[in-house]
Protein backbone atom coordinates (compact mmCIF):
# COMPACT_ATOMS: atom_id res chain seq x y z
CA UNK A 1 0.00 0.00 0.00
CA UNK A 2 1.18 3.25 -0.96
CA UNK A 3 2.67 5.87 1.56
CA UNK A 4 -0.51 8.56 0.47
CA UNK A 5 -3.01 5.80 1.40
CA UNK A 6 -1.70 4.07 4.63
CA UNK A 7 -3.00 2.92 6.89
CA UNK A 8 -3.22 5.54 9.32
CA UNK A 9 -4.37 8.23 6.56
CA UNK A 10 -7.33 5.83 5.65
CA UNK A 11 -8.01 5.88 9.42
CA UNK A 12 -7.99 9.58 9.52
CA UNK A 13 -10.10 9.90 6.37
CA UNK A 14 -12.99 7.47 8.44
CA UNK A 15 -13.03 9.97 11.07
CA UNK A 16 -13.14 12.99 9.00
CA UNK A 17 -16.15 11.45 7.02
CA UNK A 18 -17.80 10.70 10.16
CA UNK A 19 -17.20 14.23 11.80
CA UNK A 20 -18.89 16.07 8.58
CA UNK A 21 -22.03 13.72 8.87
CA UNK A 22 -23.14 13.74 12.43
CA UNK A 23 -26.11 11.01 13.01
CA UNK A 24 -29.62 12.04 13.22
CA UNK A 25 -32.86 11.04 13.95
CA UNK A 26 -34.37 8.28 11.19
CA UNK A 27 -37.74 7.58 10.91
CA UNK A 28 -38.88 4.30 10.83
CA UNK A 29 -40.51 1.47 8.28
CA UNK A 30 -43.31 1.20 10.78
CA UNK A 31 -43.95 5.16 10.85
CA UNK A 32 -43.92 5.17 7.22
CA UNK A 33 -46.73 2.34 7.42
CA UNK A 34 -48.82 4.47 9.97
CA UNK A 35 -48.77 7.21 7.68
CA UNK A 36 -49.93 5.03 4.77
CA UNK A 37 -52.93 3.55 7.25
CA UNK A 38 -54.11 6.64 7.98
CA UNK A 39 -54.44 8.04 4.48
CA UNK A 40 -56.28 4.61 3.81
CA UNK A 41 -58.46 6.07 6.34
CA UNK A 42 -59.42 9.15 4.32
CA UNK A 43 -60.46 6.50 1.02
CA UNK A 44 -63.18 4.67 0.22
CA UNK A 45 -62.77 1.44 -1.27
CA UNK A 46 -60.73 1.80 -4.35
CA UNK A 47 -56.96 2.33 -5.63
CA UNK A 48 -54.84 4.95 -5.04
CA UNK A 49 -51.44 5.75 -6.91
CA UNK A 50 -49.26 7.89 -5.79
CA UNK A 51 -46.34 8.91 -8.23
CA UNK A 52 -42.99 9.82 -7.46
CA UNK A 53 -40.55 12.29 -8.79
CA UNK A 54 -39.30 11.37 -12.34
CA UNK A 55 -35.64 10.99 -13.72
CA UNK A 56 -34.02 14.51 -14.69
CA UNK A 57 -33.96 15.11 -18.38
CA UNK A 58 -30.47 16.75 -17.86
CA UNK A 59 -27.24 15.07 -16.03
CA UNK A 60 -26.55 18.05 -14.45
CA UNK A 61 -29.49 18.41 -12.39
CA UNK A 62 -29.68 16.04 -9.35
CA UNK A 63 -32.76 14.29 -7.91
CA UNK A 64 -34.61 14.98 -5.51
CA UNK A 65 -37.75 12.70 -4.40
CA UNK A 66 -41.50 14.09 -4.43
CA UNK A 67 -42.33 15.41 -0.79
CA UNK A 68 -45.60 13.27 -0.48
CA UNK A 69 -43.74 10.28 -1.72
CA UNK A 70 -41.37 10.64 0.45
CA UNK A 71 -43.74 11.37 2.68
CA UNK A 72 -45.38 8.04 2.47
CA UNK A 73 -42.43 5.98 1.85
CA UNK A 74 -38.79 7.22 2.07
CA UNK A 75 -37.87 5.60 -0.56
CA UNK A 76 -35.64 8.02 -2.72
CA UNK A 77 -35.03 6.32 -6.08
CA UNK A 78 -36.50 8.00 -9.39
CA UNK A 79 -39.80 6.84 -11.34
CA UNK A 80 -41.05 4.76 -8.18
CA UNK A 81 -44.92 4.68 -7.72
CA UNK A 82 -46.98 3.44 -4.57
CA UNK A 83 -49.96 1.51 -5.48
CA UNK A 84 -52.44 1.06 -2.10
CA UNK A 85 -55.71 -0.89 -2.92
CA UNK A 86 -58.32 -0.77 -0.31
CA UNK A 87 -61.11 -3.42 -0.24
CA UNK A 88 -63.08 -2.94 2.86
CA UNK A 89 -61.07 -4.08 5.91
CA UNK A 90 -58.31 -4.99 3.25
CA UNK A 91 -55.26 -3.33 2.60
CA UNK A 92 -52.47 -3.93 0.00
CA UNK A 93 -49.73 -1.50 -0.91
CA UNK A 94 -47.11 -2.43 -3.27
CA UNK A 95 -43.93 -0.23 -4.78
CA UNK A 96 -43.26 -0.11 -8.36
CA UNK A 97 -39.38 0.92 -8.88
CA UNK A 98 -36.60 0.93 -11.57
CA UNK A 99 -34.97 -2.78 -12.35
CA UNK A 100 -31.68 -3.42 -11.71
CA UNK A 101 -29.61 -2.68 -14.92
CA UNK A 102 -25.48 -2.62 -14.28
CA UNK A 103 -25.16 -1.34 -17.60
CA UNK A 104 -27.31 1.92 -17.24
CA UNK A 105 -25.91 1.69 -13.48
CA UNK A 106 -22.69 3.05 -14.63
CA UNK A 107 -24.45 6.27 -15.55
CA UNK A 108 -26.74 6.40 -13.26
CA UNK A 109 -25.27 4.98 -9.92
CA UNK A 110 -26.91 1.63 -8.67
CA UNK A 111 -30.45 1.07 -7.83
CA UNK A 112 -32.15 -0.84 -5.09
CA UNK A 113 -34.20 -3.27 -7.78
CA UNK A 114 -37.45 -4.44 -6.46
CA UNK A 115 -35.09 -6.80 -3.71
CA UNK A 116 -32.93 -3.98 -2.37
CA UNK A 117 -36.40 -1.59 -2.43
CA UNK A 118 -38.00 -4.15 -0.28
CA UNK A 119 -35.66 -4.15 2.19
CA UNK A 120 -35.44 -0.60 3.02
CA UNK A 121 -39.36 0.07 2.75
CA UNK A 122 -40.74 -2.96 4.06
CA UNK A 123 -43.18 -2.73 1.23
CA UNK A 124 -43.98 -5.85 -1.37
CA UNK A 125 -42.03 -4.28 -4.48
CA UNK A 126 -42.15 -4.96 -8.13
CA UNK A 127 -40.59 -3.52 -11.04
CA UNK A 128 -41.54 -0.37 -12.77
CA UNK A 129 -42.05 -2.18 -16.12
CA UNK A 130 -45.71 -3.52 -14.29
CA UNK A 131 -47.19 -0.91 -13.23
CA UNK A 132 -48.83 0.29 -16.49
CA UNK A 133 -50.07 -3.67 -16.61
CA UNK A 134 -50.54 -3.68 -12.60
CA UNK A 135 -52.82 0.00 -13.54
CA UNK A 136 -55.16 -1.55 -16.44
CA UNK A 137 -55.63 -4.69 -14.16
CA UNK A 138 -57.25 -2.10 -11.34
CA UNK A 139 -58.87 0.25 -13.89
CA UNK A 140 -60.85 -2.38 -15.58
CA UNK A 141 -62.95 -3.05 -12.37
CA UNK A 142 -63.93 0.39 -12.23
CA UNK A 143 -64.29 2.41 -9.41
CA UNK A 144 -62.27 4.84 -7.97
CA UNK A 145 -58.39 5.65 -8.41
CA UNK A 146 -56.95 8.02 -5.95
CA UNK A 147 -53.92 9.85 -7.29
CA UNK A 148 -51.08 11.75 -5.31
CA UNK A 149 -48.39 13.35 -7.63
CA UNK A 150 -47.24 16.47 -9.99
CA UNK A 151 -51.26 16.97 -10.94
CA UNK A 152 -52.25 20.22 -13.00
CA UNK A 153 -55.72 20.64 -11.02
CA UNK A 154 -57.48 21.91 -14.54
CA UNK A 155 -59.26 19.76 -16.88
CA UNK A 156 -59.84 21.82 -19.84
CA UNK A 157 -55.70 22.43 -19.93
CA UNK A 158 -54.47 20.53 -23.05
CA UNK A 159 -51.28 21.76 -23.20
CA UNK A 160 -49.76 22.35 -19.42
CA UNK A 161 -49.88 19.14 -18.99
CA UNK A 162 -47.04 17.08 -16.32
CA UNK A 163 -46.09 13.64 -16.76
CA UNK A 164 -48.31 12.82 -13.99
CA UNK A 165 -51.44 13.83 -15.78
CA UNK A 166 -50.71 12.44 -18.98
CA UNK A 167 -50.02 8.95 -17.10
CA UNK A 168 -53.76 9.04 -15.57
CA UNK A 169 -55.28 10.69 -18.80
CA UNK A 170 -53.95 7.87 -20.65
CA UNK A 171 -55.69 5.55 -18.43
CA UNK A 172 -58.97 6.86 -17.92
CA UNK A 173 -59.43 7.21 -21.63
CA UNK A 174 -58.36 3.35 -22.14
CA UNK A 175 -60.91 2.39 -19.25
CA UNK A 176 -63.99 4.59 -19.75
CA UNK A 177 -65.39 2.85 -16.08
CA UNK A 178 -63.14 4.62 -14.39
CA UNK A 179 -62.88 7.79 -11.93
CA UNK A 180 -60.17 9.74 -11.51
CA UNK A 181 -59.92 11.76 -7.72
CA UNK A 182 -57.05 14.21 -6.95
CA UNK A 183 -55.51 12.92 -3.58
CA UNK A 184 -52.82 15.39 -3.04
CA UNK A 185 -54.60 17.31 -0.44
CA UNK A 186 -55.08 14.90 2.15
CA UNK A 187 -51.49 13.45 2.22
CA UNK A 188 -51.04 17.42 2.93
CA UNK A 189 -53.33 17.05 5.73
CA UNK A 190 -51.55 14.36 7.43
CA UNK A 191 -48.07 16.02 6.98
CA UNK A 192 -49.59 19.36 8.80
CA UNK A 193 -48.61 17.04 12.46
CA UNK A 194 -45.05 16.19 12.77
CA UNK A 195 -43.90 13.37 14.62
CA UNK A 196 -40.93 13.58 16.92
CA UNK A 197 -38.69 12.01 14.40
CA UNK A 198 -39.62 14.76 11.71
CA UNK A 199 -39.47 17.34 14.68
CA UNK A 200 -35.52 16.38 15.40
CA UNK A 201 -34.99 16.60 11.46
CA UNK A 202 -36.64 19.72 11.26
CA UNK A 203 -34.55 20.99 13.97
CA UNK A 204 -31.50 19.84 12.32
CA UNK A 205 -32.36 21.94 9.22
CA UNK A 206 -32.48 24.67 11.30
CA UNK A 207 -29.52 24.30 13.30
CA UNK A 208 -27.54 24.00 9.67
CA UNK A 209 -29.63 27.10 8.51
CA UNK A 210 -28.36 29.43 11.80
CA UNK A 211 -24.82 28.21 11.32
CA UNK A 212 -24.20 29.40 7.68
CA UNK A 213 -25.81 32.18 8.67
CA UNK A 214 -23.02 32.97 11.22
CA UNK A 215 -20.35 31.81 8.67
CA UNK A 216 -21.67 34.34 6.20
CA UNK A 217 -21.92 37.44 8.78
CA UNK A 218 -18.34 36.41 10.13
CA UNK A 219 -16.82 36.56 6.72
CA UNK A 220 -19.03 39.61 5.17
CA UNK A 221 -16.39 42.41 4.29
CA UNK A 222 -16.82 45.33 1.94
CA UNK A 223 -15.53 44.88 -1.58
CA UNK A 224 -16.99 41.06 -1.73
CA UNK A 225 -19.66 40.14 -4.04
CA UNK A 226 -23.20 38.68 -3.12
CA UNK A 227 -21.82 35.67 -5.00
CA UNK A 228 -19.09 34.62 -2.38
CA UNK A 229 -21.40 35.30 0.42
CA UNK A 230 -23.83 33.32 -1.25
CA UNK A 231 -21.45 29.93 -2.19
CA UNK A 232 -20.23 30.15 1.66
CA UNK A 233 -23.96 29.53 2.82
CA UNK A 234 -24.28 26.23 0.47
CA UNK A 235 -21.15 25.08 1.13
CA UNK A 236 -21.54 25.20 4.89
CA UNK A 237 -24.80 23.57 4.06
CA UNK A 238 -23.53 20.74 2.59
CA UNK A 239 -20.54 20.59 4.40
CA UNK A 240 -23.15 20.37 7.72
CA UNK A 241 -24.74 17.44 5.74
CA UNK A 242 -28.01 19.44 4.32
CA UNK A 243 -29.21 17.79 1.22
CA UNK A 244 -29.46 21.40 -0.96
CA UNK A 245 -30.92 24.61 -0.53
CA UNK A 246 -34.78 24.85 0.49
CA UNK A 247 -35.38 27.24 -1.59
CA UNK A 248 -33.33 29.74 -4.13
CA UNK A 249 -30.47 31.61 -1.36
CA UNK A 250 -31.00 35.32 -1.27
CA UNK A 251 -28.07 37.02 -0.62
CA UNK A 252 -29.33 41.28 -1.52
CA UNK A 253 -27.22 44.04 -0.69
CA UNK A 254 -28.10 47.88 -1.08
CA UNK A 255 -30.76 48.32 -3.58
CA UNK A 256 -31.05 44.48 -3.95
CA UNK A 257 -31.93 44.05 -0.16
CA UNK A 258 -35.31 45.94 -1.25
CA UNK A 259 -36.69 43.29 -4.30
CA UNK A 260 -38.24 40.33 -2.16
CA UNK A 261 -37.30 37.16 -4.26
CA UNK A 262 -33.81 38.70 -5.48
CA UNK A 263 -31.42 35.96 -6.33
CA UNK A 264 -29.31 37.25 -9.08
CA UNK A 265 -26.38 37.74 -5.96
CA UNK A 266 -23.51 39.45 -8.62
CA UNK A 267 -23.34 42.83 -7.02
CA UNK A 268 -20.43 43.94 -4.94
CA UNK A 269 -21.33 45.18 -1.50
CA UNK A 270 -19.66 48.24 -0.19
CA UNK A 271 -19.35 49.51 3.38
CA UNK A 272 -22.94 50.56 5.52
CA UNK A 273 -24.97 48.85 3.43
CA UNK A 274 -27.57 47.05 4.59
CA UNK A 275 -27.29 43.06 3.42
CA UNK A 276 -30.59 41.22 3.74
CA UNK A 277 -30.38 37.14 3.58
CA UNK A 278 -33.31 35.11 3.54
CA UNK A 279 -31.82 31.47 3.50
CA UNK A 280 -32.53 27.70 4.50
CA UNK A 281 -31.26 24.37 4.08
CA UNK A 282 -32.98 21.28 3.20
CA UNK A 283 -31.87 18.06 5.81
CA UNK A 284 -33.82 14.77 4.81
CA UNK A 285 -36.00 16.49 2.80
CA UNK A 286 -37.34 18.56 6.31
CA UNK A 287 -37.07 22.62 5.00
CA UNK A 288 -35.63 25.41 7.38
CA UNK A 289 -36.38 29.31 6.67
CA UNK A 290 -33.84 31.88 8.35
CA UNK A 291 -33.79 35.43 7.36
CA UNK A 292 -31.31 38.22 8.51
CA UNK A 293 -30.26 42.30 7.74
CA UNK A 294 -27.15 43.04 9.08
CA UNK A 295 -25.20 45.49 7.92
CA UNK A 296 -21.87 45.57 6.22
CA UNK A 297 -19.02 47.03 8.36
CA UNK A 298 -14.89 47.43 7.93
CA UNK A 299 -13.13 49.26 5.12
Amino acid sequence: MSRRFGPFWLALLVVLAGAARPLAAQIPQAEYARRRAALAVRMSDGALLVLGAREPEEDYMSFYQAPRMEYLTGFHEPNAALVIVKRGTSLTSTLFVEPREPAREVWTGTRAGPTGAAEVTGLVTRTHLELAGALDTLARAGGLLYVVGALSGDSEDRVNLTADDQLVRSLARRNSALKVAPFNREVDKLRGTKSDAELALIRRAVTITVEAQGEAMRAMKPGMNEYEIQALIEYTFRRRGADRPSFATIVGSGPNSTTLHYNASDRVMNAGEVVVMDIGASYKGYAADVTRTVPVSGT
